[in-house]
C-alpha cells in the first residue's frame, strides 16, 4: 500500500510538510571493511528453498518469546498490468478479504486474539505481508499465510468493497492533502521514461473501477505462487522447525508459471526535466528534487548511502544547515530514496531531497544552494570525523531496524528477493564501513548532477496566480517606458 488503511507509506512526510515545522545482477560491492567481522553483530540466517520454489529463511533468537513472519512476493508496481495503474496495490488489500477455508476477518481475528499484528505494503519490486505474535502462535500465522497463498474468495463484493477503500484512500493521502505525494508520485512521473517505473502506482480511478474478477484471480495464479515468494521467520525458532513448518504449510502448494517482466531498465538522465505544478490547499510552496539512483548491487550504492546522510540526513546534515539554519531559504529538507529505502530496489529509483521553500525566495535559489553543496563535497570530501559520524548514524540505523523480531524478518525476506541473498544483513555494515572520503565524491560528481536532475515546483495556487497578474503589469510598464 503504500501503506493502506492498515497502513500508508510516507504519510507521516505529507503531514510534516502539512504541519510545515517537519538481479539487476551486477555483482555486490566488493569491499574490505576497515572494522573486524567480531566488531559486528553477526545475524543469524539460515536459508533453504523447498521442492516448489518457495525460498525460506529463518533467524532464530530465543532473547523473546515472540516471533516475526515476512511474507514478501517478488512482485510490485513495476509488474501490474497496463491501464490498470494501482492494481499491485489493490491486490495487496483483498489479500485481507479472506478465502474459502478462512473468510474475511479471520486472518486478522486469530492473529490479534493472539496477542499479535499484522500488516501489509506495495512497492515498485515487491509486495509484503508481515505479521507477528507469541511464538505459539506462529503455526496458526503460517497456516493463514499457506492459505491465502493456495486460493483467495474473489468476489464481487469483495472486489466492489476493496476498490472504494483503495479510491478513499488516494482521496485522503492524495487529493486532500497539501503536496500530494508530488515528492513520491509526480517525481517520478517526470523523471522516468518508461511506463513501468513512471506511472501512478496508487492508481486513477478509472483503472481502479475497470479491475474485475478475471483480473484478480489471474494476477494470484500468475505473481503469488510459492516460486515467486520469500518466506522469513525471525524470533524464537529454531531453522529445523522454521523449515519443517514451512515444508508442512507451504509444501503441497504448487509451483505457478510466473510471467517474464519487461525490461524495464533505465540509464541515468542526459537533461534536467523541470515542472512547475499549482497546489490548491498548500500554504507555502516546496520543491522536489530527484536524481536516478545507482543500479543495485553497484560498488556506488554504499557511498550513495553515506552521500544521502550527508546532504538530508537529519538537522545536521549539510542541506539542513545550509538551506534551513544558514540561508533560511527553506523551512525544511526531507529525503526519500524511492517508495523504499537505500537498499531495497531492484530497478531504477530516485533519491529525492524534499523541501518547502519561504515564499520570499524561488525554487531556482533552492536549487543554487543545494548545487553549491554538492560542489563543496565534490571539491572538499569529507572530513575523517564527519565520515565517522555518517557511518555511525547509517549503523545505528541498520542495527535498530533488525532488532525487532518483526522488521528482521521483513528485511531479511526483501533481500533474499530483491538481492538473492538474505545474508546481505551482514555485508551491508562492511560495505558502509569501507566508504572513503574519496568515494562520496565519486557518486556526487557522478550521480547528482544537473542532467540527471528532475524537479518539481509546487505553489500554492494562489501564488501562481499574483505571479500571472503580475507579469502583464510588468510587461506593460516596461512597454509604456519610454525608449533612451
Amino acid at each position: 500500500m503504500l501503506k493502506t488503511t492498515r497502513r500508508t507509506a510516507l504519510s507521516a512526510l505529507a503531514a510534516a510538510g502539512l504541519a510545515l515545522a517537519g538481479t539487476f545482477a551486477t555483482a555486490a560491492p566488493a569491499a574490505t571493511a576497515t572494522a573486524t567481522a567480531a566488531d559486528r553483530w553477526q545475524i543469524p540466517v539460515h536459508v533453504k528453498t523447498l521442492a516448489n520454489g518457495l525460498t525460506v529463511v529463518v533467524s532464530p533468537d530465543t532473547s523473546s518469546p515472540t516471533v516475526g513472519i515476512s511474507v514478501v512476493y517478488k512482485v510490485g508496481m513495476r509488474l501490474e498490468p497496463r491501464n490498470r495503474t494501482g492494481f499491485a496495490h489493490l491486490f495487496e488489500h483483498l489479500m485481507f478479504q479472506g478465502t474459502p477455508k478462512a473468510p474475511k476477518g479471520v486472518f486478522d481475528k486469530v492473529i490479534t486474539s493472539g496477542g499479535g499484528n499484522n500488516n501489509g505494503s506495495t512497492r515498485p519490486d515487491f509486495t509484503n505481508y508481515i505479521e507477528t505474535a507469541p511464538s505459539s502462535s506462529l503455526e496458526s500465522m503460517l497456516w493463514l499465510e499457506a492459505d491465502r497463498m493456495t486460493m483467495l474468495d474473489l468476489n464481487p463484493v469483495s472486489l466492489k468493497n476493496q476498490q472504494d477503500v483503495v479510491k478513499e484512500e488516494i482521496r485522503v493521502n492524495v487529493q486532500n492533502q497539501p503536496y500530494g505525494g508530488f515528492m513520491w508520485l509526480d517525481i517520478s512521473a517526470l523523471a522516468f521514461d518508461k511506463w513501468e517505473n513512471a506511472h501512478d502506482g496508487y492508481g486513477s480511478f478509472v483503472d481502479l473501477e475497470n479491475a474485475n474478477l478475471d483480473d484478480v484471480r489471474a494476477f494470484h495464479r500468475d505473481f503469488y505462487g510459492p516460486n515467486n515468494a520469500v518466506l522469513s521467520i525471525a524470533g524464537d525458532v529454531t531453522p529445523a522447525q522454521g523449515f519443517a513448518l514451512a515444508e508442512k504449510y507451504f509444501g503441497k502448494i504448487p509451483a505457478r508459471p510466473t510471467p517474464k517482466p519487461s525490461d524495464f531498465t533505465e540509464g541515468l538522465n542526459t537533461k534536467e526535466r523541470r515542472l512547475t505544478q499549482p497546489d490548491k490547499l498548500a500554504q507555502v510552496p516546496a520543491v522536489a528534487a530527484a536524481w536516478k539512483l545507482p543500479g543495485r548491487g553497484s560498488k556506488d550504492q554504499a557511498p550513495f548511502a553515506v552521500l544521502g546522510q550527508l546532504l538530508a540526513g537529519g538537522d545536521a546534515s549539510r542541506l539542513y544547515q545550509g538551506l534551513v539554519k544558514g540561508r533560511e531559504l527553506a523551512l525544511n529538507v526531507d529525503s526519500l530514496y524511492g517508495l523504499t529505502g537505500v537498499w531495497e530496489y531492484d530497478g531504477p529509483s530516485l533519491f529525492t531531497v524534499f523541501a518547502l521553500y519561504k515564499p520570499n525566495t524561488t525554487a531556482d535559489a533552492l536549487l543554487a544552494g543545494v548545487d553549491e553543496e554538492i560542489a563543496r563535497i565534490v571539491k572538499e570530501g569529507v572530513s575523517d570525523a564527519e565520515l565517522k559520524n555518517l557511518k555511525t548514524a547509517l549503523l545505528a540505523d541498520w542495527y535498530n531496524d533488525v532488532e525487532m523480531f518483526l522488521r528482521r524478518a521483513d528485511r531479511l525476506a526483501k533481500l533474499q528477493a530483491l538481492w538473492g541473498d538474505a545474508n546481505v544483513v551482514n555485508q551491508v555494515p562492511g560495505w558502509i564501513a569501507a566508504v572513503t572520503s574519496a568515494d562520496v565524491q565519486r557518486v556526487a560528481a557522478a550521480y547528482l548532477t544537473t542532467a540527471n536532475r528532475s524537479v518539481i515546483d509546487r505553489k500554492p495556487v494562489a501564488m501562481l496566480q499574483a505571479q500571472a497578474a503580475a507579469q502583464p503589469a510588468s510587461q506593460a510598464a516596461s512597454q509604456a517606458a519610454p525608449k533612451p
